[in-house]
């Protein structure tokens, strides 16, 4: 049998102070476990929490990285393996699979596809962008 009940002292985890400290139980759950609980230090109320609750890290961070790797690793092969100068980008000129453009805000880059009769996907260094062309 558990000795807790509203009124005693308990040691939990205080979200406010980021810490493990003493509380006051304000409400029992059950009869073995803190409900609500008011922290000693700085007299928050909050639910009991015996550890902190941690998040993990998100794996989207990671994937994006990969992903930004695989595009300017694409990006660096199809700039060697085109031979001829850069065409300055602009919305009204027509573009081919493969030719080498310059962006004014996004750089050196280089057609990968045709989307349809007026847009393209474009590799920049370490970005795919969709930009219209032929208008």
């Amino acid at each position: 049998m558990s000795n807790l009940s509203a009124g005693k002292d308990v040691i939990g985890y205080c979200n406010k102070c980021k810490l493990r400290l003493a509380h006051v139980i304000v409400v029992m759950k059950d009869e073995a476990t803190p409900g609500k609980v008011t922290c000693k230090t700085c007299n928050a109320t909050h639910t009991y929490k015996d550890q902190p609750t941690t998040r993990k890290k998100s794996v989207s961070s990671s994937l994006k990285a990969k992903k930004a790797d695989a595009v300017l690793n694409r990006w660096e092969e199809a700039v060697n393996q085109s031979s001829d100068t850069p065409t300055k980008y602009s919305p009204r000129t027509k573009f081919e699979v493969n030719q080498l453009i310059t962006h004014p805000n996004f750089g050196d880059g280089v057609v990968e596809k045709n989307i349809d009769n007026n847009k393209i996907e474009v590799i920049f260094k370490g970005q795919i962008k969709v930009l219209i062309h032929n208008r």
